[in-house]
């Protein structure tokens, strides 16, 4: 489905256009340009939604999805729960709305025994105030979708708060909007189609219990189309429950991704109903198949006739020029109340194959299918897909386009930093371009589908793609998790995630399961492995599925259940610093060489690597001499009492490494295809070592976006060629004066000498297995640190610290200085503060406070500092580590220039003009 309209409005039909009035909004899609009236609109429901929390008075829990266990909390913060059986439930007198709930799913459960029949009768729910048409929601909270109803605090200071990210994500959410539905649309099917929703969701319309999803991470649809009041106002009401306990990172909570209003005829292609697969592809031709499914809602058959054209499309996917091939009129009955299938073909000659950068481009192709009848055009719906071949070759990984791409990889999670989960496109954006500066290659969605805009920005860009559906089976890793909803829900939540995100070419691997608690159970747990692997291949026969381990040996049977072995942590050994020995810790010695005897015929890589840990900017003494080491106060890995973690780069969590042995490890083993670096950026919740903060300590770049040193120790292996050095710590160290303090530097040249005010500090060479230059007896004076790098005996770069003066003045940086004016385009502004000349000041904290004058205003702050409980949206922050990040957005529907300022006290204040225009890129 495009995303942006391919004709002008002008040619759209006047159905569709009197629904887009109707709704209050301009239509964001329509198809091809042709002849023929666009007979599909969808249209996004960002505006005119209404918010609050909680239930009416006195619903008792009427209104929930389903019993939970019930949990409780110790002071000390330990969980126990204990789910109640049936006796309990109907004794209670507690109705739920499960039964009616899971029909929604129906579409997505293969055998027709097992489909969900929906109770004749509503529930018994009693009235609900927040149901009717004529309620009065003005006291409730305006917002636009995407919302995130936890992100703007405040966070929750105290108690066992961290690995949700200390922000009150938890509990009931009602959202309310009013659709004026015209009498135009009679006879036309309406549906609503939902991104994500956090979590336990349930649709009303006009009264009516339309249908829900309990999955937060899962793309769904209602068909509200027996519900509408044609001609008249409708009364919409989402309501959503999200649970305590229910996650190990930050879920967010509310309709967080875009929810659109969807018209079509009653004959039309399918949800997520085509699918494009090329299955012999050369640079002369490639072969390209296409399935298409056919809804009838209509009492009768219908006959239909179906042709697609195919299209090279341009960098936003909309089409260049003629189409390149087609696929000829076929006719097909379709069943009425039912659907139909259709298999073709056609071949596309030189194609322009999508690849990943820098030495492949990632070209895409549309499709636009086009069903007739009686002559008459009913649906035209675009599929977006890539031409190219993966192959997995297990001595050396993945080929792509016959190229070897090392996979050098990271697991990134849902939110967006001080925006929280509520998904923005530019805020993705800017994510994947800081990580492809570094050289990342390839993204693992941890552990959950993503937003579907987020692969369309890894297609876009030419990132390779693991797609993950779930953290957790039937084994629960927190009280209430999906362990409770996968028995009945595994099936549609896979075959969901699998329809919706199959056409995506940069999705390489599919993923069933993270760590899950079933690779303890032997061969019942491989037997819920292959069951899920087996749904993958009758989706997707195309891409091998995986499972990630963390625990699970070679010669057991959960691996064997997989096409590709992924492993957590146990290429490189788990626990085997001296201090485990002896300890009840699981310990695991290096695994690939056991993996590869096990399985020489499967891919084998790390798909959690490192898990290393560091605070920006903060170095801690002593250093370890070591090449990896745990975080320790005694050894300088952390301290507990400031709860930093030193950024050498040498610490890990205790089950993870350094980067540095990672490296070795892969490089004694040429056979792995590769990794996934835990983690790309610092994320919201699991905040390990230290969980009275927010955010994670893993990321190669922090919660804010700004690099941590590990950023240039991964540039420097994964951009060989980027002539580069990078000193650290930093200079600054009054009161070190004549105390060792090392220096190391990170860079793809093989060779430097540091110089300490001119003076030599020796040279150094990298050995085997060495990834950095030591200099770990400098002590420290200040002045200039200057390093010169070789490579090959050639001067390849230098780099330079310095001890700067006082703190004297501020200065402003925009990524973007021109933005647009649509509500969602974003300027991420970096601060930072100087002294009198000039130069940054890299451990500078100073209390900023920013305003903005003119079309924009101010989203949120924030400093990358894990420990920051300050609430995103103030204006005011201190800088952590001379850093601090301003988010600005345009203002809807206004242009001008915007003017942003930073003050602080005793300093010289910064501003800088962004551009807000309604034509920005």
């Amino acid at each position: 489905m495009s995303l942006r309209s391919f004709v002008r409005l002008s040619a759209i039909a006047a159905a569709p256009l009197l629904l887009a009035a109707a709704c209050g909004l301009a239509p964001t899609h329509a198809s091809a340009t042709t002849n023929d009236s666009a007979p599909r609109e969808r249209i996004r429901l960002d505006g005119g939604w209404r918010f609050h929390r909680g239930d009416p008075p006195g619903m008792d829990g009427r209104l929930d999805y389903d019993v939970r266990p019930q949990v409780t909390q110790s002071a000390d913060g330990k969980v126990a729960d204990a789910r109640p059986d049936e006796a309990v439930r109907i004794a209670a007198g507690r109705p739920v709305l499960k039964p009616w709930i899971l029909p929604t799913a129906n579409r997505f459960i293969a055998d027709p025994a097992r489909r969900h029949a929906r109770p004749a009768e509503p529930p018994r729910i009693g009235d609900v105030p927040y149901l009717h048409a004529d309620f009065n929601d003005s006291a409730w909270q305006p917002v636009t979708l995407p919302h995130d109803w936890a992100i703007a605090g405040p966070f929750i200071a105290e108690g066992p708060y961290g690995g949700m990210g200390r922000l009150p994500s938890w509990g009931i959410g009602w959202y309310r909007r009013a659709l004026d539905i015209p009498a135009s649309q009679q006879g036309r099917r309406i549906h609503l189609d939902l991104d994500g929703a956090m979590s336990h969701a349930t649709v009303w319309l006009n009264g009516q219990l339309v249908g829900g999803w309990p999955y937060g991470y899962n793309s769904w649809r209602v068909d509200l189309t027996p519900h509408v009041a044609f001609g008249g106002r409708n009364q919409l009401a989402i309501r959503l429950d999200n649970p305590p306990e229910s996650a190990r990172w930050y879920p967010g909570g509310g309709l967080y991704r875009d929810v659109w209003l969807t018209s079509t005829a009653p004959v039309h292609v399918a949800q997520w109903g085509t699918t494009v697969t090329t299955p012999a592809v050369s640079e002369t031709a490639a072969d390209v198949h296409l399935r298409v499914e056919i809804d009838n809602t209509t009492n009768a058959p219908v006959r239909v006739q179906v042709e697609t054209a195919f299209f090279e499309a341009d960098a936003d996917g909309a089409p260049i020029g003629d189409a390149v091939a087609r696929i000829p009129a076929i006719g097909v009955d379709v069943v009425a109340g039912g659907s139909t299938r259709v298999r073709s073909g056609t071949r596309i000659d030189a194609p322009r194959l999508w690849g990943p950068p820098p030495t492949q481009h990632p070209h895409r192709y549309l499709a636009v299918t086009t069903l007739r009848q009686d002559g008459r055009v009913v649906d035209r719906y675009e599929t977006r897909f890539g031409i190219r071949d993966v192959q997995w070759d297990p001595d050396r990984g993945v080929f792509v386009n016959g190229e070897h791409i090392v996979l050098q990889g990271v697991n990134q999670h849902h939110d967006v930093g001080a925006l929280g989960a509520a998904f923005n496109r530019r805020a993705a954006e800017r994510q994947l371009e800081i990580l492809r500066e570094m050289g990342a290659n390839a993204i693992r969605m941890a552990h959950n589908p993503p937003d579907p805009q987020l692969l369309e920005l890894t297609d876009r860009m030419g990132f390779l793609v693991i797609d993950e559906v779930f953290d957790s089976w039937e084994k629960k890793k927190t009280p209430l998790d999906f362990h409770l909803l996968f028995p009945e829900w595994h099936e549609a939540d896979l075959r969901a995630m699998l329809r919706r995100d199959r056409n995506h070419p940069s999705i390489i691997l599919w993923s069933v399961g993270n760590e899950v608690g079933e690779q303890y159970d032997g061969e019942a747990g491989a037997a819920i492995g292959r069951r899920l692997v087996e749904i993958v291949r009758e989706e997707d026969p195309t891409r091998p599925a995986t499972a990630s381990m963390n625990w699970a040996k070679a010669d057991m049977p959960f691996p064997a259940a997989f096409d590709v072995i992924n492993l957590n942590y146990q290429g490189e050994g788990i626990r085997q610093e001296p201090e485990f020995e002896g300890t009840e810790r699981i310990r695991t010695p290096p695994s690939y060489p056991a993996f590869r005897q096990a399985f020489p015929n499967k891919v084998i890589f790390g798909s959690e690597t490192a898990s290393a840990l560091s605070s920006r900017g903060v170095y801690l003494f002593p250093v370890t001499p070591r090449q990896s080491a745990p975080v320790r106060d005694h050894n300088g890995g952390g301290d507990s009492g400031r709860q930093h973690v030193s950024a050498y780069e040498l610490y890990a969590v205790d089950f993870g490494s350094s980067a540095d042995r990672v490296f070795a490890t892969l490089d004694r083993h040429p056979y792995v295809a590769g990794e996934f670096v835990w983690n790309g950026f610092d994320y919201l919740g699991e905040p390990t070592p230290y969980y009275s903060a927010r955010s994670s300590y893993s990321g190669m770049i922090d919660l804010a976006g700004f690099p941590k040193d590990r950023y240039y120790l991964y540039q420097a292996r994964w951009r060989p060629d980027l002539p580069m050095a990078h000193i650290l710590p930093h200079w600054n160290w009054p009161g070190r004066e004549g105390e060792v303090t090392p220096v190391h530097v990170f860079t793809s040249g093989d060779e430097g000498e540091l110089f300490l005010n001119g003076v030599s500090q020796g040279r150094r060479k990298k050995g085997p297995l060495e990834y950095r230059l030591r200099w770990d007896e400098v002590r420290y004076q200040p002045g200039e640190l200057r390093v010169r790098v070789w490579r090959k005996g050639e001067p390849w770069a230098e780099a330079r610290e310095q001890t700067t003066g006082a703190p004297a003045r501020l200065s402003l940086e925009a990524d973007r200085a021109r933005i647009g004016n649509d509500g969602r385009d974003l300027s991420f502004l970096t601060l930072r503060v100087l002294d009198a000349n000039g130069r940054a000041i890299r451990d500078a904290t100073s209390r900023v406070r920013f305003r903005v004058e003119g079309p924009a205003g101010l989203v949120a702050t924030d400093n990358g500092d894990p420990r920051d409980l300050t609430a995103f949206p103030s204006p005011e922050r201190d800088t952590f580590s001379g850093l601090a990040l301003a988010i600005v957005r345009g203002l809807p529907g206004q242009t001008g220039r915007a003017r942003v300022v930073a003050e602080s006290d005793g300093l010289e204040a910064a501003a800088i003009t962004i551009t807000v225009t309604d034509d920005a890129p």
